[in-house]
């Protein structure tokens, strides 16, 4: 756990970001200029959301000296938001709407989606906090596509009224179907089908996907597979291990064919961002992959992604920004 010292304040929104490996918390003092985090908890470490709450509250209270006094939460889930009980893709937690009013007090109570959270910030988020891949420009008022590889894949889009107010469409196109452009990535493909039956994208673009790639390679050039997570897979693309590079490579080339048809897909002339917790940490091996030139890989339209800027989102705590964005709304 990481944990940082709020101040103290006589109200509070309460504002988290769970994801399938870490649960981030922050408060605001009733507005986003305030946003300040609390902590960051790995998932693993408890039973329930019931517990991480409860653990969450206990720190907050330590730090502020005092008991906080919540006002409004909002919930940032990789989950439908709209289920009676919040069931994660990639986590065990379960929890109601209830169970939380009982444990904060606070009966204001809004559930989003995570990425719909990620996708809100990107107009507040700064030119400091992005890292551009490629040309192209980021047209003001024109609709932004987030797409995020981390424990799962998630993929919200930003668009505009008549007025400038931004509107988030949340969806679920981590889950379309894996479209291979390559032989190899075909044998890939034929290889994830035998494990999986139907290959989303999510099979792909994600930690476990990452590996899903080093063992569908491994499998295809009948080469031994010798790292057992993705961070060692990435540790060994950048020392030269040649499956590791491959698999690595494979996987950015696929995210920018993947960000290049969400680009086509919603006209994202505003720009398309990668968040989530991997393409951070990889920005070196992005920068030499094949990422833009196969968001570019669009045969007639190749013209339509050219002016489309790609963006990989350094900012640390996006979907908490979100969160207190759509809060504020």
């Amino acid at each position: 756990m990481t944990a940082h010292t709020p101040q103290s304040v006589g109200s509070n929104w309460l504002l988290a970001d769970i994801g399938g490996t870490h649960a981030r918390f922050a408060h605001a003092a009733g507005d986003v200029a305030t946003l300040q985090p609390i902590a960051t908890y790995e998932v693993a470490r408890f039973s329930s959301f019931e517990t991480a709450l409860a653990q969450l509250l206990t720190d907050w209270r330590e730090g502020c000296q005092a008991d906080p006094h919540v006002t409004k939460v909002c919930l940032a889930v990789a989950a439908d938001p709209h289920q009676h009980e919040i069931s994660f893709t990639n986590n065990p937690w379960r929890f109601t709407q209830a169970q939380v009013a009982a444990q904060t007090g606070c009966s204001d109570i809004q559930i989003v989606n995570d990425f719909a959270a990620v996708a809100r910030s990107l107009p507040a988020i700064t030119a400091s906090d992005l890292e551009q891949i490629g040309d192209g420009a980021s047209q003001l008022g024109r609709p932004m596509v987030a797409i995020g590889p981390g424990t799962g894949c998630g993929v919200a889009t930003l668009v505009f009224d008549d007025a400038g107010k931004a509107m988030v469409l949340p969806a679920e196109g981590g889950h379309v179907d894996f479209a291979p452009t390559t032989d190899n990535e075909m044998k890939v493909l034929r290889q994830l089908r035998t494990e999986f039956g139907r290959v989303s994208i999510e099979r792909i673009l994600s930690g476990p996907g990452i590996m899903n790639l080093y063992r569908a390679l491994g499998q295809v050039h009948q080469l031994p597979i010798t790292y057992a997570s993705p961070e060692a897979v990435g540790d060994a693309a950048r020392t030269g291990d040649r499956l590791a590079m491959e698999s690595m490579s494979t996987f950015c080339s696929i995210l920018g064919s993947v960000a290049g048809d969400l680009a086509l897909t919603i006209g994202a002339r505003g720009g398309v961002f990668i968040a989530g917790g991997i393409a951070p940490d990889y920005l070196d091996l992005l920068h030499q992959s094949d990422f833009r030139a196969r968001f570019l890989a669009k045969g007639r339209f190749a013209a339509f992604n050219r002016d489309i800027a790609t963006f990989i989102v350094k900012h640390p705590h996006p979907g908490l920004l979100g969160a207190a964005l759509l809060c504020s709304a």
